[in-house]
Parts: structure tokens; C-alpha cells; sequence
């Protein structure tokens, strides 16, 4: 096998290896009655409001999809909302900037930050919500 196809090999092992992360981290638009029914039935929640064009977003979302991945974030349930789009939540959770975190336990607020990209105190924000 010469050096290119090698390195092409570990770089596909490398993306495949990240696959389950993704998936289990998968962030759902902010859905009302989905939202209400996590309330209802205790779930740790988190709201990330981000914007595609938002390099601090672009930064939080690795870290955020592989603590989601990590099995005691497993009950979370991740709803995003788009800063740019959807104005009436913005207003609703009280939000002025992209890259904003909100955490949930069951109906109670429990913390927010906005353009964090420390992993351990996203860490630490998402472990307020269990």
C-alpha cells in the first residue's frame, strides 16, 4: 500500500469513527409541543441559538456534539434555534446574541452563557440541566 492510499485509509477511519457522535448529538429545530413535552416529563433540555455564519457557533459545535455523545448527557434533548429566522423565540427565551446556551431541567431554567467555547464549562452548563 503506498503512503496516499494509507493516508486516505486513516483519514476514513477517522471520519467514520465520528459518525455515532453526530448522530447522537443531532440538535432538532426548536419545536414547541416537543419542547412542552420535554418540560413535562422532567428531561434535561438544552437551546442552542446559533446562526451559520457565527464562528464562535462554528466553535461550539464540536464541543457540543461530543458531550451530547457522552452517555450521561444521553437524556438531553437539544433543540436549535436560528438566530437569524426565528426572531419570536429570540424574543420568547430572552436572547440578544448568537452562540447562546440555554439549559433546561424539566420546566426550571437552570443556566445559560452566550459565546462560551471552553469545553469544560459547556461542560459544566449542560451538567446543570440533569
Amino acid at each position: 500500500m503506498n503512503r496516499r492510499a494509507l493516508l486516505a485509509s486513516l483519514a476514513a477511519v477517522a471520519l467514520l469513527a465520528t459518525v455515532p457522535a453526530a448522530l447522537a448529538a443531532e440538535s432538532k429545530p426548536f419545536d414547541q409541543k416537543a419542547f412542552d413535552a420535554a418540560q413535562a416529563a422532567g428531561k434535561p433540555i438544552l437551546i442552542d441559538v446559533s446562526a451559520p455564519w457565527c464562528p464562535v457557533c462554528k466553535a461550539q459545535a464540536p464541543i457540543l456534539a461530543k458531550l451530547k455523545g457522552e452517555p450521561k448527557f444521553k437524556e438531553m434533548v437539544s433543540f436549535n434555534i436560528d438566530f437569524d429566522s426565528q426572531k419570536d423565540l429570540l424574543r420568547t427565551f430572552n436572547v440578544q446574541k448568537q452562540s447562546t446556551l440555554i439549559v433546561f431541567k424539566g420546566k426550571q431554567e437552570t443556566a445559560r452563557s452566550t459565546g462560551d467555547t471552553n469545553p469544560v464549562s459547556i461542560e459544566a452548563l449542560l451538567g446543570k440541566a440533569l
